[in-house]
Protein backbone atom coordinates (compact mmCIF):
# COMPACT_ATOMS: atom_id res chain seq x y z
CA UNK A 1 0.00 0.00 0.00
CA UNK A 2 1.20 3.25 -0.62
CA UNK A 3 1.26 6.76 1.74
CA UNK A 4 -1.58 7.61 3.71
CA UNK A 5 -3.11 11.16 3.10
CA UNK A 6 -5.73 13.01 4.98
CA UNK A 7 -8.84 14.02 3.41
CA UNK A 8 -11.62 17.39 4.47
CA UNK A 9 -14.01 14.28 5.23
CA UNK A 10 -12.04 12.08 7.30
CA UNK A 11 -11.21 9.36 4.78
CA UNK A 12 -7.98 7.97 4.14
CA UNK A 13 -6.74 7.93 0.78
CA UNK A 14 -4.03 5.67 -0.86
CA UNK A 15 -1.53 6.93 -2.88
CA UNK A 16 0.80 5.10 -5.25
CA UNK A 17 -1.34 1.68 -4.87
CA UNK A 18 -0.99 -0.34 -7.73
CA UNK A 19 -4.13 -1.22 -9.50
CA UNK A 20 -5.04 -2.71 -12.94
CA UNK A 21 -8.45 -1.38 -14.34
CA UNK A 22 -10.74 -2.95 -16.70
CA UNK A 23 -10.28 0.34 -18.86
CA UNK A 24 -8.02 2.98 -19.72
CA UNK A 25 -8.26 6.51 -18.44
CA UNK A 26 -9.87 7.39 -21.98
CA UNK A 27 -12.46 4.98 -21.85
CA UNK A 28 -13.11 6.05 -18.62
CA UNK A 29 -13.74 9.74 -19.40
CA UNK A 30 -15.06 9.14 -22.80
CA UNK A 31 -18.03 6.98 -21.20
CA UNK A 32 -18.25 9.10 -18.35
CA UNK A 33 -19.30 11.94 -21.25
CA UNK A 34 -21.54 9.32 -23.44
CA UNK A 35 -23.85 8.98 -20.04
CA UNK A 36 -23.74 12.66 -19.96
CA UNK A 37 -24.55 13.82 -23.23
CA UNK A 38 -27.28 11.31 -23.44
CA UNK A 39 -28.91 12.49 -20.16
CA UNK A 40 -28.36 15.63 -21.43
CA UNK A 41 -30.41 14.96 -24.38
CA UNK A 42 -33.42 13.00 -22.76
CA UNK A 43 -34.29 15.45 -20.09
CA UNK A 44 -33.52 18.29 -22.42
CA UNK A 45 -37.05 16.52 -23.41
CA UNK A 46 -38.63 15.28 -20.34
CA UNK A 47 -37.42 17.57 -17.95
CA UNK A 48 -38.95 20.86 -20.31
CA UNK A 49 -42.23 19.17 -20.83
CA UNK A 50 -42.67 18.32 -17.24
CA UNK A 51 -42.04 21.70 -16.40
CA UNK A 52 -45.26 22.74 -19.07
CA UNK A 53 -47.53 20.14 -17.24
CA UNK A 54 -49.20 22.05 -14.79
CA UNK A 55 -50.10 24.67 -17.21
CA UNK A 56 -49.67 23.05 -20.56
CA UNK A 57 -52.15 20.25 -19.39
CA UNK A 58 -54.43 22.02 -16.70
CA UNK A 59 -57.44 20.72 -17.61
CA UNK A 60 -59.02 18.44 -14.59
CA UNK A 61 -55.64 18.23 -13.29
CA UNK A 62 -54.25 15.94 -16.35
CA UNK A 63 -50.78 17.38 -15.99
CA UNK A 64 -50.02 17.27 -12.50
CA UNK A 65 -52.20 13.81 -12.09
CA UNK A 66 -49.53 12.35 -14.93
CA UNK A 67 -46.44 12.92 -13.13
CA UNK A 68 -47.97 12.01 -9.84
CA UNK A 69 -48.43 9.00 -11.68
CA UNK A 70 -44.73 8.50 -13.26
CA UNK A 71 -43.64 8.67 -9.61
CA UNK A 72 -46.12 6.08 -7.97
CA UNK A 73 -44.67 3.93 -10.85
CA UNK A 74 -40.94 4.60 -9.97
CA UNK A 75 -41.87 3.85 -6.66
CA UNK A 76 -43.08 0.53 -7.06
CA UNK A 77 -40.50 -0.14 -9.80
CA UNK A 78 -37.79 1.02 -7.10
CA UNK A 79 -39.04 -1.92 -5.18
CA UNK A 80 -38.44 -4.91 -7.55
CA UNK A 81 -36.62 -3.75 -10.83
CA UNK A 82 -33.01 -1.84 -10.76
CA UNK A 83 -30.94 -4.42 -8.88
CA UNK A 84 -33.04 -7.24 -11.22
CA UNK A 85 -32.69 -5.87 -14.43
CA UNK A 86 -28.95 -4.42 -14.32
CA UNK A 87 -28.08 -7.92 -13.19
CA UNK A 88 -29.68 -9.26 -16.50
CA UNK A 89 -28.76 -5.81 -18.98
CA UNK A 90 -25.99 -4.52 -17.30
CA UNK A 91 -25.69 -0.95 -16.93
CA UNK A 92 -25.67 -0.30 -20.69
CA UNK A 93 -28.68 -1.78 -21.76
CA UNK A 94 -30.71 -1.26 -18.69
CA UNK A 95 -29.76 2.96 -19.76
CA UNK A 96 -30.54 2.12 -23.58
CA UNK A 97 -33.76 0.29 -22.93
CA UNK A 98 -35.03 2.18 -20.03
CA UNK A 99 -34.68 5.97 -22.08
CA UNK A 100 -37.09 4.13 -24.80
CA UNK A 101 -39.99 4.21 -21.94
CA UNK A 102 -39.44 8.23 -21.81
CA UNK A 103 -40.43 8.28 -25.40
CA UNK A 104 -44.00 6.66 -24.99
CA UNK A 105 -44.84 9.79 -21.91
CA UNK A 106 -43.38 12.46 -24.95
CA UNK A 107 -45.64 11.10 -27.80
CA UNK A 108 -48.69 10.77 -25.01
CA UNK A 109 -48.71 14.74 -24.94
CA UNK A 110 -49.18 14.88 -29.13
CA UNK A 111 -52.94 13.79 -28.10
CA UNK A 112 -53.28 14.53 -23.95
CA UNK A 113 -56.49 13.31 -22.32
CA UNK A 114 -56.11 10.78 -19.26
CA UNK A 115 -56.59 7.42 -21.22
CA UNK A 116 -53.14 7.89 -23.36
CA UNK A 117 -51.11 10.13 -20.20
CA UNK A 118 -51.52 8.35 -17.18
CA UNK A 119 -50.99 5.06 -19.19
CA UNK A 120 -47.64 6.73 -20.50
CA UNK A 121 -46.93 8.05 -17.60
CA UNK A 122 -46.62 4.52 -16.08
CA UNK A 123 -44.01 3.03 -18.57
CA UNK A 124 -41.99 6.35 -17.62
CA UNK A 125 -42.02 5.46 -14.30
CA UNK A 126 -41.46 1.91 -14.98
CA UNK A 127 -38.31 2.62 -16.52
CA UNK A 128 -37.03 5.50 -14.35
CA UNK A 129 -35.74 3.38 -11.47
CA UNK A 130 -33.38 1.61 -13.47
CA UNK A 131 -32.16 4.15 -15.77
CA UNK A 132 -30.95 6.11 -12.54
CA UNK A 133 -30.14 3.61 -10.47
CA UNK A 134 -27.86 2.43 -13.88
CA UNK A 135 -26.59 5.51 -14.25
CA UNK A 136 -25.71 5.76 -11.05
CA UNK A 137 -23.75 2.85 -10.63
CA UNK A 138 -22.12 2.99 -13.88
CA UNK A 139 -20.86 6.58 -12.97
CA UNK A 140 -19.54 5.12 -9.35
CA UNK A 141 -18.07 1.97 -10.85
CA UNK A 142 -15.99 4.00 -13.16
CA UNK A 143 -14.85 6.44 -10.44
CA UNK A 144 -13.93 3.74 -8.15
CA UNK A 145 -11.46 2.54 -11.15
CA UNK A 146 -10.40 5.75 -11.93
CA UNK A 147 -9.70 6.99 -8.39
CA UNK A 148 -7.37 3.77 -8.14
CA UNK A 149 -5.59 4.34 -11.43
CA UNK A 150 -4.48 8.20 -10.15
CA UNK A 151 -4.14 7.71 -6.33
CA UNK A 152 -6.95 9.16 -5.28
CA UNK A 153 -9.63 9.12 -3.28
CA UNK A 154 -13.09 7.50 -4.31
CA UNK A 155 -15.27 10.19 -2.85
CA UNK A 156 -13.31 12.79 -4.32
CA UNK A 157 -13.74 11.40 -8.24
CA UNK A 158 -17.23 9.96 -7.96
CA UNK A 159 -18.06 14.12 -6.63
CA UNK A 160 -16.03 15.30 -9.48
CA UNK A 161 -17.51 12.71 -11.79
CA UNK A 162 -21.08 13.46 -10.53
CA UNK A 163 -20.15 17.10 -10.46
CA UNK A 164 -19.56 16.85 -14.50
CA UNK A 165 -22.53 14.91 -14.94
CA UNK A 166 -24.64 17.67 -13.60
CA UNK A 167 -23.27 19.83 -15.27
CA UNK A 168 -24.10 18.75 -18.84
CA UNK A 169 -27.38 17.33 -17.07
CA UNK A 170 -28.73 20.67 -15.51
CA UNK A 171 -28.25 22.38 -18.97
CA UNK A 172 -30.69 20.59 -20.26
CA UNK A 173 -32.95 23.18 -18.84
CA UNK A 174 -31.52 26.09 -21.34
CA UNK A 175 -32.12 23.77 -24.34
CA UNK A 176 -35.51 22.40 -23.55
CA UNK A 177 -36.88 25.70 -21.83
CA UNK A 178 -35.26 27.50 -24.65
CA UNK A 179 -37.97 25.20 -27.40
CA UNK A 180 -40.83 25.73 -25.78
CA UNK A 181 -40.64 29.22 -24.70
CA UNK A 182 -39.69 30.39 -28.25
CA UNK A 183 -42.26 28.18 -29.66
CA UNK A 184 -44.80 29.55 -27.35
CA UNK A 185 -43.87 33.02 -27.37
CA UNK A 186 -46.90 35.24 -28.95
CA UNK A 187 -45.68 36.32 -32.23
CA UNK A 188 -45.78 40.02 -31.85
CA UNK A 189 -44.44 40.45 -28.31
CA UNK A 190 -42.10 38.21 -25.96
CA UNK A 191 -43.42 39.45 -22.81
CA UNK A 192 -46.59 39.49 -21.21
CA UNK A 193 -50.52 40.10 -22.11
CA UNK A 194 -52.19 42.96 -20.16
CA UNK A 195 -54.26 41.51 -16.74
CA UNK A 196 -56.09 42.61 -14.54
CA UNK A 197 -54.79 43.62 -11.00
CA UNK A 198 -57.31 41.82 -9.28
CA UNK A 199 -56.17 38.28 -11.32
CA UNK A 200 -52.33 39.20 -10.75
CA UNK A 201 -53.25 39.45 -6.47
CA UNK A 202 -54.47 35.56 -7.18
CA UNK A 203 -51.06 34.49 -8.29
CA UNK A 204 -48.06 33.45 -6.26
CA UNK A 205 -48.85 32.30 -2.52
CA UNK A 206 -52.26 32.81 -3.22
CA UNK A 207 -52.66 31.01 -6.34
CA UNK A 208 -55.51 28.02 -5.68
CA UNK A 209 -55.51 25.60 -8.09
CA UNK A 210 -59.43 24.48 -7.55
CA UNK A 211 -60.15 27.97 -8.34
CA UNK A 212 -60.40 28.91 -12.88
CA UNK A 213 -59.55 32.79 -13.47
CA UNK A 214 -60.92 32.63 -16.60
CA UNK A 215 -59.43 36.85 -16.35
CA UNK A 216 -56.05 35.68 -16.39
CA UNK A 217 -55.56 34.82 -20.22
CA UNK A 218 -51.33 33.92 -19.04
CA UNK A 219 -52.77 30.80 -18.10
CA UNK A 220 -54.27 29.73 -21.60
CA UNK A 221 -53.14 26.84 -23.00
CA UNK A 222 -51.49 27.57 -26.34
CA UNK A 223 -52.42 26.68 -29.80
CA UNK A 224 -52.65 22.68 -30.57
CA UNK A 225 -50.22 22.83 -33.56
CA UNK A 226 -47.65 24.46 -31.35
CA UNK A 227 -47.84 21.92 -28.51
CA UNK A 228 -47.64 19.40 -31.37
CA UNK A 229 -44.30 20.95 -32.61
CA UNK A 230 -42.84 21.14 -29.33
CA UNK A 231 -43.74 17.33 -29.00
CA UNK A 232 -41.92 16.24 -32.12
CA UNK A 233 -38.57 18.01 -31.44
CA UNK A 234 -38.77 16.80 -27.73
CA UNK A 235 -39.34 12.80 -29.24
CA UNK A 236 -36.59 13.54 -31.97
CA UNK A 237 -34.14 14.77 -28.81
CA UNK A 238 -34.56 11.35 -26.65
CA UNK A 239 -34.75 9.47 -29.71
CA UNK A 240 -31.32 10.43 -30.27
CA UNK A 241 -30.17 10.15 -26.47
CA UNK A 242 -31.14 6.04 -27.04
CA UNK A 243 -28.80 5.59 -29.99
CA UNK A 244 -26.27 7.53 -28.38
CA UNK A 245 -26.26 5.56 -25.49
CA UNK A 246 -27.02 1.95 -27.35
CA UNK A 247 -23.60 2.85 -29.76
CA UNK A 248 -21.49 4.74 -27.48
CA UNK A 249 -21.02 4.08 -24.40
CA UNK A 250 -19.30 0.66 -23.50
CA UNK A 251 -20.04 -2.53 -21.18
CA UNK A 252 -19.16 -2.84 -17.56
CA UNK A 253 -18.72 -5.82 -15.17
CA UNK A 254 -19.18 -4.34 -11.51
CA UNK A 255 -16.82 -5.55 -9.12
CA UNK A 256 -18.97 -7.20 -6.30
CA UNK A 257 -17.19 -8.31 -3.08
CA UNK A 258 -18.92 -10.24 0.39
CA UNK A 259 -18.77 -6.38 2.46
CA UNK A 260 -22.43 -6.39 3.64
CA UNK A 261 -24.81 -3.44 5.06
CA UNK A 262 -23.76 -4.43 8.43
CA UNK A 263 -19.81 -3.36 7.77
CA UNK A 264 -21.05 0.39 6.44
CA UNK A 265 -21.71 1.16 10.06
CA UNK A 266 -24.55 3.50 8.80
CA UNK A 267 -28.43 2.74 8.57
CA UNK A 268 -29.36 2.38 5.10
CA UNK A 269 -33.23 3.26 6.60
CA UNK A 270 -32.22 5.85 8.48
CA UNK A 271 -30.04 7.23 5.50
CA UNK A 272 -32.56 6.94 3.03
CA UNK A 273 -35.19 8.76 5.49
CA UNK A 274 -32.96 11.60 5.64
CA UNK A 275 -33.29 12.58 2.19
CA UNK A 276 -36.73 11.79 1.45
CA UNK A 277 -37.31 14.48 3.94
CA UNK A 278 -35.26 16.78 1.69
CA UNK A 279 -37.73 17.76 -1.05
CA UNK A 280 -35.50 19.46 -3.49
CA UNK A 281 -38.05 19.88 -6.37
CA UNK A 282 -41.46 22.47 -4.96
CA UNK A 283 -40.15 24.41 -8.10
CA UNK A 284 -43.36 23.52 -9.95
CA UNK A 285 -45.41 25.41 -7.31
CA UNK A 286 -43.18 27.88 -8.53
CA UNK A 287 -43.96 28.02 -12.15
CA UNK A 288 -47.50 27.58 -12.49
CA UNK A 289 -48.24 29.48 -9.15
CA UNK A 290 -45.84 32.34 -9.99
CA UNK A 291 -44.12 32.47 -13.55
CA UNK A 292 -47.56 31.33 -15.36
CA UNK A 293 -49.89 33.20 -13.49
CA UNK A 294 -47.53 36.48 -13.19
CA UNK A 295 -46.21 36.80 -16.88
CA UNK A 296 -47.20 33.81 -19.17
CA UNK A 297 -46.55 30.44 -19.96
CA UNK A 298 -44.10 31.07 -22.66
CA UNK A 299 -42.06 32.60 -20.32
CA UNK A 300 -41.99 29.80 -18.36
CA UNK A 301 -38.68 28.67 -20.83
CA UNK A 302 -36.58 31.78 -20.81
CA UNK A 303 -36.72 31.99 -16.34
CA UNK A 304 -36.02 28.01 -16.15
CA UNK A 305 -33.10 28.26 -18.39
CA UNK A 306 -31.24 30.79 -15.47
CA UNK A 307 -32.16 28.31 -13.05
CA UNK A 308 -30.50 25.26 -15.36
CA UNK A 309 -27.72 27.83 -16.43
CA UNK A 310 -26.63 28.25 -12.71
CA UNK A 311 -27.22 24.70 -11.62
CA UNK A 312 -25.52 23.39 -14.06
CA UNK A 313 -22.80 26.04 -13.16
CA UNK A 314 -22.47 25.65 -9.19
CA UNK A 315 -22.92 21.43 -10.08
CA UNK A 316 -19.36 21.44 -11.46
CA UNK A 317 -17.71 23.90 -9.22
CA UNK A 318 -19.70 21.75 -6.03
CA UNK A 319 -18.08 19.22 -7.13
CA UNK A 320 -14.92 20.15 -7.35
CA UNK A 321 -14.30 22.29 -3.92
CA UNK A 322 -15.99 19.25 -2.34
CA UNK A 323 -12.69 17.61 -1.41
CA UNK A 324 -11.33 20.52 0.00
CA UNK A 325 -14.19 21.62 2.34
CA UNK A 326 -16.10 18.40 2.49
CA UNK A 327 -19.83 18.22 2.32
CA UNK A 328 -21.03 20.03 5.02
CA UNK A 329 -20.59 23.37 4.14
CA UNK A 330 -22.88 22.84 1.09
CA UNK A 331 -25.78 21.51 2.86
CA UNK A 332 -25.79 23.83 5.00
CA UNK A 333 -25.78 26.56 1.86
CA UNK A 334 -28.79 24.42 0.35
CA UNK A 335 -30.83 24.74 3.36
CA UNK A 336 -30.19 28.49 3.67
CA UNK A 337 -30.52 29.16 0.14
CA UNK A 338 -33.93 27.25 -0.03
CA UNK A 339 -35.37 28.11 3.19
CA UNK A 340 -34.59 31.90 2.65
CA UNK A 341 -36.56 31.39 -0.91
CA UNK A 342 -39.40 29.68 0.23
CA UNK A 343 -39.85 32.28 2.94
CA UNK A 344 -39.57 35.63 0.29
CA UNK A 345 -41.75 33.64 -2.21
CA UNK A 346 -44.41 33.26 0.60
CA UNK A 347 -44.31 37.33 1.18
CA UNK A 348 -44.29 38.10 -2.61
CA UNK A 349 -46.99 38.82 -4.96
CA UNK A 350 -45.65 38.42 -8.41
CA UNK A 351 -45.97 41.24 -10.69
CA UNK A 352 -45.43 41.81 -14.78
CA UNK A 353 -42.40 44.21 -13.37
CA UNK A 354 -39.79 43.94 -12.90
CA UNK A 355 -39.57 40.61 -14.32
CA UNK A 356 -36.06 40.98 -13.04
CA UNK A 357 -37.44 39.15 -9.65
CA UNK A 358 -38.61 35.78 -11.42
CA UNK A 359 -34.91 35.11 -12.70
CA UNK A 360 -33.49 35.99 -8.96
CA UNK A 361 -35.65 33.49 -7.71
CA UNK A 362 -34.57 30.85 -10.27
CA UNK A 363 -30.97 31.53 -10.23
CA UNK A 364 -31.20 31.27 -6.56
CA UNK A 365 -32.85 27.67 -6.65
CA UNK A 366 -30.39 26.65 -9.06
CA UNK A 367 -27.91 26.95 -6.40
CA UNK A 368 -29.33 25.08 -3.71
CA UNK A 369 -30.47 22.05 -6.45
CA UNK A 370 -26.73 22.01 -7.10
CA UNK A 371 -25.81 21.21 -3.97
CA UNK A 372 -28.36 18.83 -3.61
CA UNK A 373 -28.08 16.93 -6.83
CA UNK A 374 -24.15 16.34 -6.78
CA UNK A 375 -23.55 16.09 -3.14
CA UNK A 376 -26.43 13.54 -2.18
CA UNK A 377 -25.63 10.94 -4.98
CA UNK A 378 -21.78 11.37 -4.79
CA UNK A 379 -22.11 10.60 -1.21
CA UNK A 380 -24.24 7.91 -1.98
CA UNK A 381 -21.69 6.73 -4.18
CA UNK A 382 -19.24 6.95 -1.54
CA UNK A 383 -20.91 4.98 1.04
CA UNK A 384 -22.64 2.33 -0.91
CA UNK A 385 -20.20 1.66 -3.43
CA UNK A 386 -20.53 -2.15 -3.35
CA UNK A 387 -24.28 -2.34 -2.85
CA UNK A 388 -25.09 0.67 -5.77
CA UNK A 389 -28.16 -0.50 -7.27
CA UNK A 390 -30.20 -1.41 -4.58
CA UNK A 391 -28.60 1.77 -2.89
CA UNK A 392 -29.77 4.22 -5.79
CA UNK A 393 -33.11 2.87 -6.37
CA UNK A 394 -33.93 2.99 -2.49
CA UNK A 395 -33.13 6.61 -3.13
CA UNK A 396 -34.95 7.33 -6.30
CA UNK A 397 -38.00 5.18 -3.96
CA UNK A 398 -37.86 7.91 -0.85
CA UNK A 399 -37.37 11.18 -3.66
CA UNK A 400 -40.30 9.56 -5.09
CA UNK A 401 -42.74 10.04 -2.21
CA UNK A 402 -41.80 13.10 -1.74
CA UNK A 403 -43.09 13.90 -5.81
CA UNK A 404 -45.95 11.87 -5.20
CA UNK A 405 -47.37 13.49 -2.51
CA UNK A 406 -46.13 17.08 -4.38
CA UNK A 407 -48.00 16.88 -7.21
CA UNK A 408 -51.12 14.83 -5.44
CA UNK A 409 -51.92 17.95 -3.23
CA UNK A 410 -51.27 20.51 -6.10
CA UNK A 411 -54.55 20.05 -7.67
CA UNK A 412 -56.30 20.76 -4.22
CA UNK A 413 -54.37 23.28 -1.95
CA UNK A 414 -53.52 26.85 -2.00
CA UNK A 415 -49.77 28.05 -2.93
CA UNK A 416 -48.52 29.02 0.90
CA UNK A 417 -50.23 26.06 2.63
CA UNK A 418 -47.55 24.14 0.14
CA UNK A 419 -44.72 26.15 0.75
CA UNK A 420 -45.30 25.81 4.82
CA UNK A 421 -44.89 22.34 3.82
CA UNK A 422 -41.98 22.60 1.98
CA UNK A 423 -40.16 24.61 5.09
CA UNK A 424 -41.48 22.04 7.24
CA UNK A 425 -39.79 19.01 5.86
CA UNK A 426 -36.95 21.16 4.78
CA UNK A 427 -36.16 21.86 8.34
CA UNK A 428 -36.57 18.12 9.42
CA UNK A 429 -33.93 16.76 6.43
CA UNK A 430 -31.77 19.31 7.36
CA UNK A 431 -31.67 17.90 11.13
CA UNK A 432 -31.53 14.19 9.41
CA UNK A 433 -28.71 14.90 7.72
CA UNK A 434 -26.50 16.50 10.28
CA UNK A 435 -27.07 12.94 12.21
CA UNK A 436 -26.18 11.14 9.08
CA UNK A 437 -22.88 12.87 9.42
CA UNK A 438 -22.81 12.51 13.30
CA UNK A 439 -22.62 8.80 13.13
CA UNK A 440 -20.46 8.50 9.73
CA UNK A 441 -17.88 10.55 10.87
CA UNK A 442 -17.98 8.47 14.60
CA UNK A 443 -17.76 5.06 12.34
CA UNK A 444 -14.45 6.62 10.77
CA UNK A 445 -13.21 7.34 14.36
CA UNK A 446 -13.88 4.17 15.41
CA UNK A 447 -12.28 2.39 12.60
CA UNK A 448 -8.73 4.74 13.22
CA UNK A 449 -8.72 3.63 16.94
CA UNK A 450 -9.32 -0.20 16.16
CA UNK A 451 -6.89 0.27 13.24
CA UNK A 452 -4.50 2.10 15.58
CA UNK A 453 -5.00 -0.31 18.84
CA UNK A 454 -4.56 -3.42 16.24
CA UNK A 455 -1.20 -2.04 15.44
CA UNK A 456 0.55 -1.63 18.37
CA UNK A 457 -0.80 -5.37 19.55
Amino acid sequence: MGEKKDHPNGLDMDVGTTFTSPMSKFRILKNLFVTSFGFLLLFTSFQSLSNLQSTLNKAEGLGLWGLTTIYIALVLSCFFLPPFVISHLGCKWTLAFSMVCYIAYMAANLYAVFALMIPAAAILGIGAAPLWSAKCTYLTQTAVWYAKMTGTTSDDVINRFFGFFFLMFQTSQIWGNLISSLVFSPKTQNSTVDVSPEALAKCGPNFDPTVHDVNNTNLNRPEEDKVRMVCYIYIAFAASAVIIVAVFLDKIKLDKTENTKENKGLSLHLFLETFWHFWRNPYQKFILSYISCGIGIWNIGFVMITYGVVDAICSITFGRLVQFVGHIPFFALAFFVHGGTQIALLLWIPKPEPVIIYYIFAALWGIGDAVIQTQINALYGYLFTEDSEAAFANYRLWESLGFIFSFAVGNFIRTDVKLYICLFVLFNGMFGYVVVEYLKNSEIKRNKKDKGLSTRL
